[in-house]
């Protein structure tokens, strides 16, 4: 029954709650930087299609 053990302690939840909140930042961090390469690829891509109002 050692796994109710550590189910209980406030340590293992967390580092859990740490390791998931690492994750999803990284996981933002790589999105961005994703946009901002493909803003760089195609920097005007508003500018070519003006809006109709």
């Amino acid at each position: 029954m050692e796994l109710k053990k550590v189910m209980k302690d406030k340590k293992f939840w967390f580092a859990s709650f740490l390791i998931t909140w690492a994750a999803a930042l990284q996981g933002h961090m790589m999105w961005l930087q994703r946009q901002d390469s493909f803003k760089q690829k195609f920097p005007n891509l508003d500018e070519d299609h003006p809006q109709s109002s």
